[in-house]
Formats: structure tokens, sequence, C-alpha cells
């Protein structure tokens, strides 16, 4: 019987559609004990006697590989796959797989949770009413605001129609991604300085890579309109925080709303912890109620149509692989 490990703490050992999938296709489920992204130890523990992982958080070295010999399939539950050495992944005929369409909206919602928090000064004053103030200071609008996207894909599509409800205007930037979907909207396409020039609001929507990683620092950030936010629900890696800290602290950038950082749980040294323009979440903007049932079922079938040669176009990251798939 094929087994698979399940690595998000939020599915183990808890019921869902995902599990009906899994279990009818004949599958054994791995649940380990935690409430965390399975540890370098747990995954040393496990994934010898994996067929298959269902992957959140977990950090898929070339380690890994060589000592799982029986793995074949990672399934992420989400879009990103920075933490899995894909070339490692595809030397040992392991298919990565994502799932697209799955979590843009909840990644949209938690952006303008963080955007509506930072101009409607919802942190500070819900802390002022409980400690018995009462601050009834002006806020800023969102509407008539100019937000830059940087990354046009599902997600930063996602937020341009919130954003068009909110009656903002809409700058983007990608290179990569072409659609009718921005006259649609009133997206207007410019160059990254034209877009970090004008926008009152820059938003980050583009995988970690080695060309993105370290993209907002110090020239970025000096380049952004005066007074401006910044809102990354992406990946951490993008932003340099001790230079985000430095335009914080002058007053150039005028917040920013953070759902990652470098290192997740931010360590006690964090040089954004306890600034008050930082309005934070713990990663968790792909991941409500609805959209990790949807990204742990198609993860779940993904799975599947592996384990019985079928190839889910769209999902496969490592495409190279196609041609002389064998479970």
């Amino acid at each position: 019987m094929p087994s698979v490990l399940i690595g998000p703490y939020l599915l183990r050992n808890q019921p869902g559609r995902f599990r009906t999938v899994l279990t009818q296709a004949g599958f054994d489920i791995i649940d380990p004990q935690g409430d965390f992204a399975l540890s370098p130890s747990q995954l040393r523990h496990y994934l010898p006697r994996a067929d298959a992982l269902l992957a959140g958080g977990e950090r898929m070295t070339a380690e890994m590989f060589e000592i799982a010999p029986g793995l074949r399939v990672i399934a992420r539950t989400g879009v990103g796959y920075d933490l899995i050495d894909l070339a490692a992944a595809s030397a040992h005929r392991v298919a990565v797989t994502i799932t697209p369409g799955t979590n843009q909206d909840s990644v949209a919602e938690q952006t303008f949770a963080l955007l509506l928090a930072l101009c409607r000064n919802i942190v500070a004053n819900s802390q002022t009413i409980h400690s018995g103030g009462w601050d009834r200071r002006l806020v800023a609008p969102v509407r008539g605001k100019t937000i830059g996207l940087i990354g046009l894909g599902r997600i930063g599509q996602a937020v341009a129609v919130r954003a068009r409800a909110f009656g903002m205007r809409i700058l983007a930037y990608d290179p990569f991604v072409a659609s009718t979907f921005d006259e649609q909207y009133q997206v207007t396409r410019v160059s990254l300085d034209e877009l970090l020039a004008q926008a009152d609001v820059v938003s980050l929507h583009v995988p970690l890579t080695a060309e993105t990683r370290g993209m907002v620092n110090r020239d970025f950030l000096a380049r952004m309109r005066p007074g401006s936010l910044l809102l990354n629900t992406s990946r951490g890696g993008l932003v340099v925080e001790a230079d985000l800290r430095e335009s914080l602290i002058s007053g150039h950038t005028a917040g920013a709303g953070l759902d990652v950082f470098n290192h997740e749980p931010p360590e006690p040294g964090n040089p954004l912890l306890g600034l008050p323009g930082v309005v934070a979440s713990p990663h968790i903007a792909g991941t409500d109620h609805q959209s990790m049932s949807d990204m742990a079922q198609l993860a779940a079938e993904t799975v599947v149509e592996l384990y019985h040669n079928r190839w889910p176009s769209g999902c496969v990251v490592n495409g190279d692989l196609q041609k002389d798939w064998r479970w």
C-alpha cells in the first residue's frame, strides 16, 4: 500500500475531502504530531517510508531526496515551491506539483486586510480603546489612491479586482504575464520605475527566485513615492528587512503590511518588530478555511493522478519528467 506523508500542520489529523481522495485511491496516510512545519529531524524520520508528501512549509533539500528512495511526488498545498530543491527532485524522478487557482482570493483578501489596517489605523485604535482611550484622529482613505501591483498573475489579478471595487487607480508591472484582463479592470501597465514613483501603495505578488530575492532593498525603497505603503503577501525573502526598517524610521515609507518574513516565525531581533508603522500577520494570506480545503483536495488529486500514471497538466512544476513518467 502506498503512503502519503501529511506536512501542513493544519491538515494533520484533521478531516477533509483530501483524505477521502487519498484513502479511496488506496493510500495509507501518515499524520505526524506537532503544530509547525515538519522539522528536518521529523522529515528524516518519516520520509524513508513515504511515497508522496503533501507539503506545506517543509524545506526539501538534496539530502532529503537521498534518504527517501521511494518518494515519487511532492504535492505543494499552494503555488510557491522555493523551499524545494527542484533540480534534486528531478534528478530523483520526483514530481513536484502545485495547486494553481485555489488560494488567490484568500491572498487578495489578506492583502486588503493589511492595507485597510494601515490606512484606517485599525490596530492602534483597537489597542487604545482596550486601554481605556478614545482616539478619533482622522485616518487615510483607500479610495482614490494608486496601487502598484508588482506581478499580475492570478493573485495580482485578484487584488486588482478588489482595488477596482475600492475605487483605486491600478498600475501593474509584469513583463511576463499578458492578458485581456487589463482593459476589463482598467489596469495600466508601466515600468517598475514608473510604478514606484507613482504608487501610493506597492503590493508584491511575485515568486521568490534568484532574481527577485532581496529586490526590495535600499535603492528600491528610495525610488518609491515618499509616504507610500508597502504590502508583502508573497515571500519574506523579497525584502531586505534592515533596509525597510531604515526607510520606515526615516518616514520615507509610511508603513508596511507584512504577512511574510525572512525567518518564520520572526526571530526576537528581527529589525521590523516593534515598529509602529508595521502591521503583520503570521503567513496566513493563502490559507483560510475554504482555500486550505481546496488546496489540500487538489494536491491529493495530483498525487492520485500521478499514481495512476496520468499527468495533471498545469500542476506539475518539473514537466521534464512527463515523457518517461511511471509511478
